[in-house]
């Protein structure tokens, strides 16, 4: 493969992407038609605050040490996965090849249509053999990660609401479901454990084809730039709706005037030219509205309940969710959601990772989010999503990374109904007033936790700077969440605090608070109101997830 349409100008931020690098190993990657997904595992070193508490039963409790706090090093594997366009392949190929330190990696797993592509100039440059993976047990293997780890990762799509996306609680049985990979054509797979999935059927009419006719009729070649095209367009103009034949409704049949009775319809009996965009959006119609109603005929025919939808068709583009929601809902009289996943784009690449580190088992941990690493979901602006920009100005990327935690997360088995549980009180994402009221409040303490960070290692002569660098990244963190409270799911005040916790820990600062005493931590929670919230989050949090006694202690603090 050559190199001659490759950008290779570009300087990639090393704080920002390919992190951890020196310490990387276990390679996988996926490569689309227009999109690279990389995925390697690493080892972070960063302090931990260990709580011991004392046992002061039959002593004066009001003069005995209660607790003590002590920090110690840890090492925590991590999980990252980037996404960059092909055409920055061989540059960020060299960028890994001159930071990889010490690896014993000698094979990359790979997947996707580009990987027989991409394969010599993989091998030449980094070195390892390509091994070859299937993309569909990829991708399910991918589907099932995110949905068994990440509580926010299923949204609906809701085009006209404030906001647009509607996130699901992941019931703690994922299985069985129905998965749509819509890719070049259409894949329809039932999937009932983590390793039986079977195709149940498919279509030939799928994002190829909107790609394909959309070229010949507008003379677009750029998929994205067609799917711009249709988001401008009105399909009313092209297509012959029930209306255009009766003069309105069909009553006895249950048709809408509104509905369309013939996609392009009108184009045999208008005698005019029909502009590119509205010819787009005609052909988005027609498109997903077959797509939608064989996915509702095999979910009833499978007497199944959870659809989710994926591939490089949907990609987050706010205009095919919306045509595959609303024809999932008319298809289905409101019986099924058509549901997105928040990392899709991701799962390739995640099934291949997990297929090369089977000997290391990574389904007997559970696995967190990091917020401070993950560039969370875009705005649904066509212009910006769903990459962003780094500080370059030239190279577009997406980040996700996710931190093994200490024990398996397990339901509380005392809940009657673990799936209907929600341990946040106020959806942030949904309340705009309290949104507002909250990301300023954090806004307001983020000063005062920065310096209680320093003063909490008093002998760290980069103290000072780390806590100035936690403070930006917070602050640009809170500053996102403003323009999209949806990017890590549904905000409550408790990933507020997740997401400060992770920026912390991400400049060595474990327990800002580890020198103020018990009875002082109290008075602040009071006063700072939003530590108050924190506590009780957290034990609420604690006792649902965790069964131990003594972490309900540690995590509050």
């Amino acid at each position: 493969m050559s190199g001659a349409n490759m950008d290779k100008s570009i300087t990639l931020p090393a704080d920002e992407i390919f992190r951890n690098l020196e310490n990387a190993k276990r390679f996988a990657i996926d490569i689309g038609g227009s999109l690279t997904k990389l995925a390697y595992y690493s080892t972070v070193q960063h302090k931990v605050a260990k709580v011991r508490s004392f046992d002061h039963t039959g002593k004066d409790a009001d003069q005995a040490l209660l607790y003590e706090i002590s920090e110690q090093e840890e090492i925590t594997a991590r999980l990252h996965f980037i996404k960059f366009e092909n055409t920055y392949i061989e540059t960020c190929l060299d960028f890994i090849k001159d930071h990889l330190v010490n690896t014993d990696t000698k094979v990359i797993k790979a997947t996707g249509g580009g990987a027989y592509k991409f394969k010599d100039l993989i091998e030449k440059k980094l070195g390892l053999k390509v091994d070859k993976e299937d993309e569909m047990t990829c991708l399910i293997k991918g589907c099932n990660f995110v949905l068994k780890n990440i509580p926010h990762e299923a949204f609906v799509y809701v085009k006209h609401a404030d906001p647009e996306f509607r996130f699901q609680t992941t019931h703690p049985n994922i299985f069985p479901y129905l998965l749509v990979n819509i890719g070049s054509g259409v894949s329809i797979v039932k999937v009932e454990t983590e390793d039986k999935f079977e195709r149940i059927g498919g279509s030939s009419i799928g994002g190829g084809t909107f790609w394909g006719l959309g070229a010949l009729l507008t003379k677009t070649k750029k998929f994205d730039e067609l799917l711009q095209l249709a988001a401008k367009g009105q399909h009313t103009n092209v297509d012959m709706l029930v209306k255009d034949i009766y003069g309105g409704g069909y009553q006895i049949l249950g048709l809408t005037g509104n509905l369309i009775a013939s996609s392009f319809g009108k184009s045999s009996t208008v005698d005019k030219e029909f502009s590119k965009e509205d010819m787009a959006k005609s052909l988005l119609h027609m498109i997903s509205n077959d797509i939608g109603q064989l996915a509702c005929l095999y979910a009833k025919q499978h007497n199944l309940s959870q659809v989710y939808f994926g591939g490089f068709f949907i990609r987050g583009h706010p205009v095919t969710m919306h045509t595959i929601t609303y024809s999932i809902n008319f298809f289905s009289k409101g019986e099924v959601q058509a549901l997105f996943l928040r990392h899709e784009g991701y799962l390739g690449a995640i099934g291949a990772f997990l297929k090369g580190a089977e000997e290391d088992n990574p389904n007997l941990y559970s696995w967190g989010e990091n917020y401070a690493g993950s560039s969370g979901l875009m705005s649904t602006s066509p212009d910006v999503f769903p990459m962003q920009r780094s500080r370059s100005g030239t190279f577009s990327f997406d980040m996700l990374e996710m931190d093994r935690l200490e024990r398996q997360l397990v339901n509380l088995p005392l809940l009657f109904d673990p799936s209907s549980y929600v341990p946040d009180t106020v959806d942030l994402t949904e309340d705009a007033m309290a949104r507002e009221y909250w990301l300023t409040c954090f806004e307001d303490a983020l000063e005062g936790v920065a310096k209680r960070a320093v003063a909490s290692q008093p002998d760290a002569k980069d103290a000072a700077d780390r806590a100035g660098k936690f403070q930006q990244k917070y602050w640009n963190k809170l500053q996102t969440l403003r323009h999209q409270p949806f990017a890590y799911g549904s905000l409550t005040v408790r990933s507020l605090l997740d997401t400060r916790e992770h920026c912390l820990n991400e400049f060595n600062f474990p327990d800002p608070y580890s020198k103020v005493s018990i009875r002082f931590k109290i008075i602040l929670a009071i006063v700072y109101n939003v530590d108050l919230n924190f506590f009780f989050n957290r034990i609420r949090r604690v006792l649902c997830r965790f069964l131990e006694p003594w972490s309900i202690f540690l995590l509050a603090c």
